[in-house]
């Protein structure tokens, strides 16, 4: 597998393909998250009006003025849900906030789990009422397609298939849609400032629908940099740190930014949506004992994802 080369998979190979088609879905999915962290996915079960349709709401709420927008960001919550304001969010180990706005839509619990105590309530737009419609679309489509993919890595892994089912049941995912804005005067950039710091997310796995523009790069094994270059119908799919953290290592949370385009196209914006699939808070994150030998000894303290969650939200300066 070439370090310069991110795979592409086809999800229905695995949703709908035979026993064949299955194992080597199975096989490239799990040797490209252990090999370069990173994948692409075609045929990912998203439907692209609800995509084009929650790109148009998501647009038009981050073109509103920033007073209305700030109606819609409550600090107290951390960044769970609504409204993020610009440069706010750094990544871990910066300073300098990176050159972008978001807004979070959360999980939806409607049947009594206890779980929805530790949720807060989602927070929509007045002046945009399709945030909502199209923003919880997309959310359910890509929790689908994540459990999906979570089963073939707990194939690969040598557990039951369904191994992820009950642990991202209600799990804390966060579809976040991210406006890198443009900025009409280059020299205006702040030192250091970027439109997304090199950086490791904190979930089990993101799954990134296709972005307006290019500029999202991959860390690979021998400290290159690598574009991650979707065509317009594919999603791109990466480890996050909980799912390396219970691998042992074993599946790589690779290294990845978002680089600022070329001065005389700054004043360009750039919209993406990241779904960051996250397990409930109880889930264990203990080291798998299948992943832990005399080569590689247990490489983490033990934990739990709501516990992983805190420190990481602490250390990107979202919570206080």
């Amino acid at each position: 597998m070439s370090l310069n080369h991110i795979p592409k998979v086809d999800l229905n190979d695995y949703i709908h393909g035979d026993e064949a088609a299955k194992a080597a879905f199975v096989k490239k999915l799990g040797d490209s998250f252990s090999q370069i962290g990173f994948a692409i996915v075609k045929n990912h079960g998203v439907p692209q009006e609800h995509i084009d349709k929650a790109y148009d709401a998501f647009q038009r709420f981050f073109a509103l003025p920033t007073e209305v927008k700030e109606k819609y960001e409550d600090k107290a919550l951390a960044g769970q849900r609504g409204y993020t304001s610009k440069g706010r969010e750094h990544a871990k180990g910066k300073t300098v906030g990176d050159l972008k706005e978001f807004y979070h839509v959360g999980q939806i619990v409607n049947d009594g789990d206890p779980i929805k105590a530790e949720y807060p309530d989602n927070i929509w737009v007045d002046e945009v009422p399709e945030v909502q419609e199209y923003g919880v679309k997309v959310y359910q489509s890509l929790e689908g397609s994540g459990r999906y993919l979570l089963r073939a890595i707990a194939e690969y892994l040598g557990l039951d298939v369904h191994y992820f089912d009950s642990n991202i049941f209600h799990g804390n995912s966060i579809l976040r849609p991210i406006h890198y804005y443009g900025i009409e005067n280059p020299h205006e950039v702040p030192d250091g400032a970027v439109r997304a710091a090199e950086h490791e997310d904190i979930n089990l796995i993101t799954l990134l629908i296709g972005a307006s523009a290019e500029g999202l790069q991959v860390l690979n094994a021998e400290g290159e940099w690598v574009a991650a270059a979707p065509e317009s119908d594919e999603i791109v799919i990466n480890v996050g740190d909980m799912l390396q953290r219970l691998t042992n290592n074993r599946l790589r949370s690779t290294t990845h930014r978002v680089v600022n385009p070329p001065r005389e196209s700054m004043h360009l914006p750039r919209y993406s949506m990241p779904f960051f699939l996250h397990p409930r808070s109880e889930m264990d994150l203990t080291c798998l004992e299948g992943c832990i030998d005399d080569a590689h000894p247990k490489a983490y303290s033990d934990m739990t994802a709501g516990e992983y969650l805190d420190e990481r939200l602490r250390e990107i300066g979202l919570k206080k």
